[in-house]
């Protein structure tokens, strides 16, 4: 369990009743994204309160009217998933800077202005976003936040998320090491050749071609064959 002093309340409230669970802020926003979280690793006690600040616990009658069980993993889960979380200014400022970072992340991987084909750098996201004025919640993930970002940042920026599917070719003194490229995409097809050379066709986000080919030079010393046989928007 986590230390009472680093604690925030989560709060339910249901059919005239009010439940109250002492969580890490931090790993209940990872329940609320549906990761699986260990319990023992969110709350700093494993007691479901009326009142956290007076120690007053929840009756078994208002937990069986609302939650239909006292089992205290079903009913703290429901309360982290359903409820509010009150978090400090400072706590709020950290995971709302947090989740921004990887929202500009995630569209800087794979949005590419369709002008150029390439992707807007991230300090021209951040920029854009900060024009716009966009607002991220703390507690919704990033997929569910990127739409409406990118629906903000279309007046100000061109932006199209696009998947690329590249064909590469490595020869046979680097192709024992060919596999590690597909780390950056989905290997969709391969063909060993009969002087040892390794073929394939592998789809990536638009976003990390620099950082594909990047790979692909390391793999192969820099003697690899590339082409981008298709664009996918």
């Amino acid at each position: 369990m986590i230390p009472l002093d680093q604690a925030v309340v989560a709060r339910l409230e249901s059919y005239g009743e009010r439940f109250e669970v002492l969580v890490d802020p931090n790993q209940a926003m990872r329940i609320r994204q549906g990761e699986d979280v260990d319990l023992e690793e969110v709350v700093a006690a494993d007691s479901i309160f009326s009142n956290a600040a007076h120690a007053e616990r929840a009756s078994e009658e208002a937990l069986l009217k609302v939650f239909k069980t006292t089992e205290f993993e079903q009913a703290a889960l429901r309360i982290i998933r359903k409820g509010e979380i009150h978090l400090t200014a400072e706590q709020r400022r950290h995971l709302i800077a947090e989740k921004r970072n990887r929202v500009v992340t995630f569209i800087a991987r794979n949005a590419v202005n369709p002008q150029s084909g390439f992707p807007h750098p991230p300090q021209r996201i951040e920029l854009a976003m900060e024009e716009a004025r966009v607002s991220i919640d703390p507690f919704k993930s990033v997929e569910e936040q990127v739409k409406d970002v990118v629906k903000a940042l279309r007046p100000l920026l061109p932006i199209r998320f696009e998947e690329i599917r590249v064909a590469v070719k490595i020869p046979a003194d680097y192709a024992a090491r060919a596999y590690e490229i597909t780390t950056a995409g989905s290997l969709e097809q391969e063909e060993w050749q009969k002087d040892g050379s390794w073929i394939a066709v592998v789809k990536i986000p638009a976003g990390i071609q620099e950082e594909f080919y990047d790979l692909v030079n390391k793999v192969s010393k820099g003697n690899a064959e590339t082409r981008i046989v298709e664009r996918m928007s």
